[in-house]
């Protein structure tokens, strides 16, 4: 199409482009073949693909719908690509599986490792900054579990596809709290301070944190940083204040 021959009144144009109308019959059977090649593809990859995906199944379904969208939006083009391309997707992501089911090694290599971001209520920024997961975004993650703080937390592990695993501790204690400083009301309603001196960063209790002498001094041996705190725990009733 030339330049000139491009007009913004052209309403007919911009709506059904410049194919015959019959193209539009026939773009209800490539729908339906496409929609149908979509469904079998998804059922041969597995139940996972409709669950939280991996990487390898993540490029699976990106493939799968550049393959798909050409077919329906170019006349020109035949379905048949599309149905070799999804074979060979099929063929490719299902050996994948098959191998990681028999070799450990190959599973890690493909999909990654378990990594334990929280490990006895502390934080482990070497873990965190290798996964590339911030403070805060583990954080939000123990508050949609309803976790107020670390010291209520056992482990938290990142699993190979992204998700978060947390495990409690079967009896909670004085941990870093989890929810905004500035959400003041809200903190003093579910947490309550402690004598127990823990640091403010990473949440590791300090040694001694019982002495009055040691409270609030030096450098945490897990982080690095010279910033302490009170640990929290979570009060056992809502107290509305007066």
């Amino acid at each position: 199409m030339k330049p000139e021959d491009i007009h913004l009144s052209d309403w007919l144009r911009m709506l059904f482009g410049q194919v015959p109308w019959q193209f539009y019959i026939e773009l209800i059977i490539r729908a339906f073949l496409v929609y149908v090649l979509l469904l079998v593809s998804m059922r041969l990859l597995g139940k996972r693909m409709a669950t939280q995906l991996n990487g390898i199944e993540l490029a699976a379904m990106v493939a799968l719908a550049s393959a798909i969208g050409v077919p329906l939006l170019s006349y020109t083009n035949g379905i048949l690509p599309a149905f070799i391309i999804a074979f060979v997707i099929i063929v490719i992501t299902r050996s994948i599986a098959a191998m990681t089911y028999k070799s450990q090694r190959f599973e890690v290599l493909t999909e990654g490792d378990i990594d334990c971001l929280v490990q006895d209520s502390v934080i482990d920024f070497g873990v965190m900054k290798r996964v590339r997961v911030t403070r805060e975004r583990l954080f939000s993650q123990l508050r949609s579990e309803k976790i107020f703080h670390l010291g209520a937390v056992k482990r938290v592990y990142m699993e190979s596809n992204g998700g978060f695993t947390i495990i409690k501790n079967e009896t909670p204690k004085p941990g870093l709290s989890v929810l905004p400083d500035w959400d003041v009301d809200f903190v003093k309603r579910k947490l309550k301070k402690t004598d127990t001196t823990i640091c403010a960063v990473c949440g590791l209790e300090q040694p001694g944190g019982g002495d009055p002498a040691k409270n609030g001094e030096g450098e945490c041996e897990n982080c690095g940083k010279n910033r302490w705190t009170k640990g929290v725990v979570e009060k056992t009733h809502d107290m509305v204040p007066a």
